[in-house]
């Protein structure tokens, strides 16, 4: 097989992306990389027309003294028996305004991608090749954050003792701070509890049943106002009738006196 992809970057940066392998892992489409192995190495989901197949497996670039790069390549599928053998020939030529990258070499594979078209196959090889070439030239190097000296510890700073008042003092003020304070006086506008009659109706209310509280009289504020008594009144009557008939008799005692003295 062979295949040119265009990438509008210089080869000399195309160059620097292909000597690091952390980002040549970074170029190559939807590769998971595995933990704690080789920058190049993990799974790999290839989409084949409306099928798709993982694999699992580790790539190796490597440069040649004709300036060419070698890319091998093995894996085998996730789920099942099938495996990926490949060996590419990678090379740049400079071009107008970027780079030309040719792909060659040759590839073998069974399992489940030979029971597919070979169309499908091809279309799905040059996608993964285009793609792979484009993300070489988008890889940047991650810039090195530079060190940060570390801070020497500050001394501590002793406490600031409190300043006394210096200011003279105006006889008004020393007499207000020799003034003992006003006692507290608690509040009597609102009783504490309940008034006496309530307390003492919810005490004999309390022990008796439903019908004698229903048919027992009111007590306390609620208790009926007795009608004045009229046994002061009928004493003062008693006292006054005399006391009139006295009156009486003597005004006729004295009106007779007067007449005889005409």
């Amino acid at each position: 097989m062979e295949h040119e992809v265009f990438v509008p970057v210089p080869v000399e940066r195309l160059r620097e992306t292909l000597g690091d392998p952390v980002r040549v892992a970074r170029a190559v489409p939807g590769l998971q990389q595995d933990a704690g192995a080789d920058p190049v190495a993990g799974r790999l989901k290839v989409r084949v027309g409306s099928h798709s197949i993982t694999y699992r497996g580790a790539v190796q670039v490597s440069a040649r003294d004709d300036d060419s790069y070698a890319v091998e390549g093995e894996a085998t599928e996730t789920r099942g028996t099938g495996s990926v053998k490949l060996a590419l020939t990678l090379r740049l030529r400079d071009t107008d305004g970027g780079t030309t990258v040719t792909f060659g070499g040759t590839a073998a594979a069974d399992g489940r991608v030979t029971e597919l078209p070979p169309d499908a196959v091809s279309s799905a090889v040059v996608r993964l090749l285009n793609r792979f070439a484009e993300a070489l030239g988008e890889a940047q190097e991650e810039p090195e954050q530079p060190e940060q000296p570390e801070q020497p510890e500050q001394p501590e700073q002793p406490e600031q003792q409190e300043q006394p008042d210096l200011k003279p003092r105006t006889p008004e003020a020393v007499e207000a701070a020799d003034e003992p304070p006003a006692p507290l006086v608690d509040d009597f506008t609102e009783p504490a509890g309940p008034p006496a009659e309530a307390a003492h109706a919810r005490r004999t209310m309390i022990g008796r049943s439903a019908e004698e509280v229903d048919h027992a009289p009111p007590r306390g504020r609620y208790a009926p106002v007795p009608a004045p008594q009229t046994v002061a009144s009928g004493a003062a009557l008693r006292w006054a009738a005399p006391a009139a008939a006295a009156v009486l008799v003597s005004a006729i005692v004295v009106g007779r006196a007067l007449r005889k003295r005409r």
